[in-house]
């Protein structure tokens, strides 16, 4: 009778200790879709570095709370992240995934700034769409990808509400309007008078001025680095991580010559 009882014990030691090591796997996993749902982004490990993936998609809202059956991506979620991304030693880099149809300008304007303004690698992929305020995020990145299907709308500044009909508020217009052009013009290869002939087009668009760029377009004006995919986008920016390893690390010292 011992030994039956001394047999199913180890092997409820076993099988416990077998649990003990498959929980943190499955926490691993937990924390992984609650980090998911609630902020739209995931950190993955791969190659021997760790990447945070971010997520823009739908109207970026700012300032003011947008209908609730928006789909939105909130900018004061993602500042937090974006600055926990650069300060973090563990995360290597940065993927940011674009569909969206552009939103709060200044909102949209803060979050590129921050990108723009990262140490460490960045790359952006726009998918579906990268439209408006969108496209100074997708440039904002240190490498910039558009899928081939994508498409990227380029219009001047418009607002909602009440606007008066005086020389200041075009004025004001204007001064937001260059804001934008400087900020894609220094961070992609477009020029000021390409992207502002695109933005006061008036040929392409029904019922509105400015011009869509779809995934081949957008590259041969420069505004895009480069066509690609997923693996594209994960493949170069890894490269960037490894480059940048390189730098880091001490080189060898020299061997003294008799």
């Amino acid at each position: 009778m011992k030994k039956d009882v001394s047999k199913k014990t180890s092997v409820k030691a076993v099988k416990n200790s077998g649990e003990e090591q498959e929980a943190p796997v499955q926490d691993g996993w937990n924390d992984q879709q609650k980090q998911i749902n609630e902020s739209g982004s995931v950190v993955t490990h791969n190659h021997g570095h760790t990447i945070h993936c971010l997520t823009i998609i739908g109207q970026i809202e700012g300032h003011y709370i947008s209908p609730s059956q928006n789909k939105t991506t909130k900018y004061e979620h993602v500042i937090p992240q974006i600055v926990a991304v650069e300060e973090d030693p563990e995360i290597d880099g940065l993927l940011m995934l674009l569909n969206t149809v552009g939103g709060d300008v200044e909102a949209g304007l803060a979050l590129a700034e921050l990108v723009a303004g990262m140490k460490k690698p960045t790359v952006s992929l726009v998918l579906g769409g990268g439209h408006s305020i969108g496209v100074p995020l997708a440039v904002a990145a240190k490498k910039s990808f558009i899928a081939e299907s994508a498409s990227m709308t380029i219009h001047p500044v418009r607002m909602n509400g009440l606007v008066l009909g005086i020389p200041q508020t075009l004025e004001y217009f204007q001064r937001m309007q260059d804001r934008i052009t400087n900020f894609v013009t220094q961070n992609s290869n477009i020029t000021k008078e390409r992207f502002t002939t695109l933005s006061m087009n008036t040929q392409e668009l029904v019922m509105d001025v400015g011009t869509v760029l779809d995934g081949p377009d957008a590259v041969e004006e420069g505004l895009i680095d480069s066509l690609g995919s997923l693996s594209d986008a994960m493949d170069c920016l890894n490269s960037m991580i490894e480059k940048e390893k390189k730098k880091r690390r001490p080189g060898r010292p020299k061997k003294k010559q008799d």
